[in-house]
């Protein structure tokens, strides 16, 4: 079972590491034609305006750019922390439902006997109930915040 995540987790690996190879590769491509472009663009625009003329628009244009990412950065990072919180409450709620951890429980508590366990589950029980709480007013408390901005 644990030689298969590893092999996983190679393959993975691996995999992300010639794609990241790839993706910076073209890259650099990219911010060379752009160069190239901007320089294009600033000779033109110098011949046709004037120096001054051609800074402000290579600045202007530079400056709508980095607008643009900057609220595409933004809505990523949101939908990623919904995303996030989302698969917590999905996780939380799936690993009791787990077939594999209810058959461990059981296996335990025929070996180890209902009597001994039962001191253990009720605090167990008690620790889950304490954490779902804490979940919950967290939750609240930052739909209160958000409600209140």
């Amino acid at each position: 079972m644990f030689q298969r995540w590893i092999d996983d987790f190679k393959t993975n690996t691996s995999t992300t590491l010639r794609l990241s190879a790839l993706v910076v590769v073209n890259i650099v491509a990219l911010v060379i034609a752009l160069i190239f472009l901007c320089a294009a663009g600033f000779i033109y625009i110098s011949r046709e305006y004037g120096s001054i003329t051609a800074c402000l628009a290579g600045a202007g244009l530079f400056l709508v750019a980095a607008l643009v990412v900057l609220g595409i950065h933004g809505e990523q990072k949101r939908r990623a922390e919904v995303r996030r919180k989302e698969a917590a409450k999905r996780a939380s709620q799936s690993i009791l439902s787990d077939p594999a951890l209810l058959a461990t429980g059981l296996q335990l508590a025929r070996v180890i006997g209902i009597k001994r366990l039962l001191p253990v589950i009720v605090l167990g029980g008690l620790a889950l109930g304490l954490m779902a709480a804490r979940r919950d007013s967290a939750t609240d408390d930052e739909a209160d915040d958000a409600a209140d901005s």
